[in-house]
């Protein structure tokens, strides 16, 4: 039996191993079509841009990632860069001044506007993230400062962020022992196209409390303990009469300059009704924000897995918030989501909810069983217990780097932990900044998430894109559709957070206004391209690599399974599996050959695949297309 670890790393090679193949073979394309163009100029030429092809290759696999901490050397630099930024700000000469100036310029640019200056010594990671209080012999990291001169720091990094039109906020402030602060210094984007986003997929049993604490978080009102919070955010009668989601629900909580949370001026009202009519419009929300958080309310009901499923691999969240009541623990589907969660190597911040009426031996429970969880070998994560603003701030910067796991104790009826939450979520690295999945200088690839029909606009796309930009008025190609044919329109208008923007990039989140195009004609799981004289093409049977995770009897051939694959969601069925006995049972892998049951797909080489069929659960990986 093959254990699920080495598996996931397995896969994790070979998908790292075709995405560099596929950037090469664009790169490569792409050189060819401008030699083509320049066919005039003499050869030598050519020849260079055809090594310049071959560098741009082999760098595809080793470009940075654009988020605030990548690795522990880089930890280093930055906390010298910090060092640096206080000296220069501590000697108030102008010189000086205009260098640390200079400084926080190129690093909110290289940061996407946002970054978190940390003051003075702080305590190591090891024992802020295991809670234990660090004495003066632990190895504090920084340069220590007296009171006098951390007030110096706060006051020069205001006026010089000041000057290049940025907001600072304090994070924390401690001036006891070891006086120290963390400043979130921020530039307001210029328009709502180039806003950072941050998505989250929001999971978790029935009844662990989802909705109340979406509610709660973008609406700013507490809950009553009777789900007045959770009203506003359903979308069907059946789910306000229930209480219970069956939907992919949207939701946005917007954060201002200062780092402060947007929220309706009816925050502190008692009436339900007020509280549901004056919510805020997207538009002014996107409008205020200088970051967005998208949340992804998905179901916690058994009945609701395949869109829960759905709603995990085609929204491709930046993290997963795992939601535990702790009068209940992780009960139910709430082993399921994590897992499904680990199996798409996302990362997980798990949130104990219910904390104002869970007896304290009950809650003691739940905080025991949430740790040997994450610890167990399937997890191998190291849960954070945050308490406090400083860990909040520690734990988001060093969130998906290290297999850290925080875990936040909420009320949504006293308002206990929320504030923690909410810095966490407001100092996250935006999605667009993950330069491995999203790739911004290759040819467009738009994935089809939802399909709407909107009065006097015409059929309205939903997605994201996965490669490239795209501008309103450009001409595209759509499919594939049942034949694996692909058709031509032009993107009328582009949309985002329902706010109007010109063009988009790779990473976001856009709807799109297609022209002529039936509403029939349009299905999730297709893809948009620009046109070209070559349509891609669409693939009907594909070899994958698999794990069986759990099966109570035997998979055979012509056994049939619902595929999700991003956003594609078909049935397949086995057409032929390379064991020796021609089955497979939980814990088996094998090389096997899928064939989609109605019609064709767009899929890729290196693209992670789930299967399951009622509680079935099989995990893999493209290798080859038929």
């Amino acid at each position: 039996m093959t254990s699920l670890r080495t598996f996931q790393s397995e896969i994790d090679q070979i998908h790292h191993r075709e995405v560099a193949k596929q950037r090469a073979q664009a790169v490569a394309e792409r050189a060819k079509a401008e030699k083509d163009v320049k066919k005039s100029a003499g050869k030598g030429h050519a020849r260079k841009e055809s090594v310049e092809a071959t560098d741009a290759t082999k760098n595809a696999g080793n470009q940075p990632i654009a988020s605030p901490i990548a690795s522990g050397e880089e930890e280093a630099t930055l906390s010298d860069i910090d060092e640096r930024l206080q000296g220069l700000l501590l000697s108030r000469i102008p010189e000086k001044l205009e260098q640390a100036r200079n400084l926080i310029a190129s690093l909110l640019t290289r940061n996407r506007g946002e970054y978190v200056f940390r003051i003075g010594a702080h305590p190591p990671g090891t024992k802020l993230f295991a809670g234990q209080p660090a004495n003066d012999d632990d190895g504090w990291q920084g340069t220590p400062k007296t009171v006098a001169e951390l007030d110096t720091v706060i006051e020069e990094a205001k006026s010089a962020v000041d000057e290049l039109g940025g907001k600072t906020s304090i994070l924390f402030d401690c001036r006891t022992d070891h006086p120290r602060a963390a400043l979130l210094l921020r530039l307001p984007p210029p328009d709502v196209s180039l806003t950072p986003e941050v998505r989250c997929a929001v999971v978790g049993n029935v009844d662990s409390g989802k909705s109340t604490t979406l509610g709660v978080l973008t609406r700013g009102a507490l809950d009553d303990g009777r789900g007045r919070a959770r009203v506003s955010l359903f979308r069907h009668k059946h789910e306000i009469e229930s209480g219970r989601t069956s939907s992919v629900g949207m939701e946005i909580l917007g954060f201002g300059p200062t780092g402060k949370p947007i929220l309706p001026q009816t925050a502190h009202s008692t009436d339900p009704e007020t509280i549901r009519r004056e919510k805020m419009g997207w538009e002014e929300i996107s409008r205020q924000a200088s970051k967005i958080i998208s949340f992804s309310d998905l179901a916690g009901h058994e009945r609701y897995l395949k869109t829960t499923l759905y709603g995990l691999t085609s929204g491709s969240p930046s993290c997963v918030i795992l939601i535990v009541g702790g009068n209940a623990g992780l009960i139910g589907m709430s082993k399921e989501h994590l897992a499904i969660a680990l199996a798409l190597s996302v990362p997980v911040v798990v949130c104990i909810t219910k904390i104002d009426m869970t007896p304290p031996n009950i809650l003691a429970k739940t905080v025991e069983q949430v740790s040997k969880i994450l610890r167990s070998p399937g997890c191998r994560k190291t849960p954070v217990f945050v308490k406090s603003m400083e860990c909040a701030v520690a734990v988001s910067q060093a969130f998906g780097k290290e297999r850290l796991a925080p875990v936040f104790q909420l009320s949504n009826v006293t308002g206990e932990g929320l504030d923690y939450l909410r810095t966490f979520l407001n100092l996250l690295p935006a999605s667009e900044s993950d330069t491995e999945k999203f790739i911004a200088d290759q040819p467009l690839e738009y994935s089809i998430t939802e399909v709407y029909s909107v009065p006097y606009v015409g059929t309205v796309v939903d997605g994201i894109i996965n490669s490239g930009s795209i501008k309103a008025g450009d001409a595209v190609l759509f499919g594939p559709d049942s034949n694996g044919n692909f058709h031509a329109t032009t993107v009328k208008s582009i949309e985002r957070k329902r706010a109007r923007v010109p063009s988009a990039d790779a990473g976001q989140c856009v709807s799109f206004a297609l022209k002529r195009v039936r509403r029939t004609d349009v299905r999730k799981g297709m893809v948009l391209v620009h046109k070209t004289e070559t349509p891609p093409k669409a693939v009907r049977q594909f070899e994958g690599q698999v794990l069986i995770l759990y099966h109570n009897t035997t998979l055979q051939r012509n056994y049939q399974a619902m595929l999700h694959c991003g956003a594609v969601r078909q049935t397949v069925r086995i057409v032929s599996m390379d064991h020796p006995q021609g089955i497979l049972r939980t814990g088996d892998r094998a090389t096997v050959t899928f064939e989609f049951i109605s019609h064709p797909e767009y899929i890729k080489e290196g693209m992670k695949l789930l299967f399951r069929e009622g509680k079935t659960k099989g995990l893999g990986v493209i290798t080859r297309l038929l």
